[in-house]
């Protein structure tokens, strides 16, 4: 399977989730199923599949799958578990102190910041075409999330306080070590995918489970305990905002192991694009020149950074000297 096959079906799924999700509120644009409880059940969707599969692959393969079961290599496993959790509560901070408009701009550092890790921890050099095909691409994005003031007044990204935008940055550089830690623990060895997959997804388990319990006592328990309402309110909609998380990060496992965190970055952003042009037929949203331009700015992007320095250069043809025989 080719990997921009696989980075445009994540860009597909990635988009349609914001769309899924609109659509599954009720008539009050409130939920009757319990959000908190949809990662878990993504997570639990990605641990039986992996499942299915590397059960597949030992049943299909002629050789058998390698299979790493040293306690000293599954425990870095947790590890990206433990950052997302530090991550998250980082989010619920950071949006005390900013708007989350702004916060969603502040948000697009993690481009670049995935960029400099990857050149740090993964050793990957980039280009200077490259680099400036990643920071056009955070351009493009801010640009297409910026609203335009016309006649009112607008909040001015300068406006929140400066614990805001430290923890955004703080922000950024978690989620794209996440990313980038994860990329080391699925290529540092030849073991399966599948498996790799069941211990990433057995340790999101637990730690969403423990995130609903904390959940649980910091509302005193006034809806019950966690398990007694899982499956409460869910609709076929529902289900199918689950179904799509689960799917969207199985891609992206297969994107670290074959592909790179780049590549990730590449389709999550897209995604964000498409669903902003989607929501102008399905939501009547209304069009900006920002995000035309925004669109612009990333295509831009994307033709750099992936296409050949050959193919966008047209390098002068270089003459062989024609060697002339000496007269005897």
């Amino acid at each position: 399977m080719q990997w921009y096959f696989v980075a445009a079906l994540l860009t597909i799924l990635t988009s349609s989730q914001g769309i899924l999700t609109k659509l599954s509120q009720n008539k009050d644009s409130t939920y009757d199923y319990d959000t908190a409880t949809v990662p878990f059940l993504g997570e639990i969707f990605k641990l039986l599949v992996s499942c299915f599969f590397l059960w597949r692959e030992k049943e299909t393969s002629p050789t058998p799958p390698k299979l790493t079961k040293e306690w000293r290599s599954m425990q870095l496993f947790l590890v990206p578990s433990v950052i997302y959790l530090f991550h998250n509560n980082i989010t619920f901070l950071t949006l005390k102190y900013l708007s989350p408009s702004t916060y969603q701009i502040m948000g697009n550092l993690k481009i670049i910041t995935t960029g400099i890790l990857f050149r740090i921890f993964l050793e990957r050099k980039l280009t200077k075409l490259q680099w400036m095909a990643i920071l056009l691409l955070a351009i493009g994005t801010t640009t297409s999330q910026v609203k335009g003031c016309g006649d009112s007044m607008c909040e001015s990204l300068l406006s929140g306080h400066i614990t805001g935008y430290i923890l955004a940055i703080v922000s950024a550089f978690l989620s794209a070590f996440a990313g980038i830690y994860t990329e080391y623990l699925l290529k540092k060895n030849n073991d399966s995918l599948y498996w790799q997959n069941i211990q990433l997804y057995t340790c999101g388990v637990f730690f969403n489970m423990g995130w609903l319990i904390v959940g649980d006592f910091q509302s005193g328990f006034e809806k019950g305990f966690w398990w007694q309402r899982i499956f409460n309110g869910y609709t076929l909609t529902a289900w199918l905002v689950v179904a799509n998380l689960a799917s969207s990060g199985l891609l992206v496992s297969w994107l670290m192991k074959y592909a790179d965190n780049i590549v990730k970055v590449y389709a999550t952003s897209m995604a964000m694009l498409l669903t902003a042009v989607l929501s102008q037929f399905l939501f009547d949203v209304k069009a900006t020149i920002q995000l035309v331009l925004g669109i612009i700015i990333c295509m831009i992007s994307l033709h750099l950074y992936f296409t050949p320095v050959h193919m966008l250069v047209d390098l002068p043809a270089i003459e062989t000297p024609v060697r002339r025989e000496e007269d005897p």
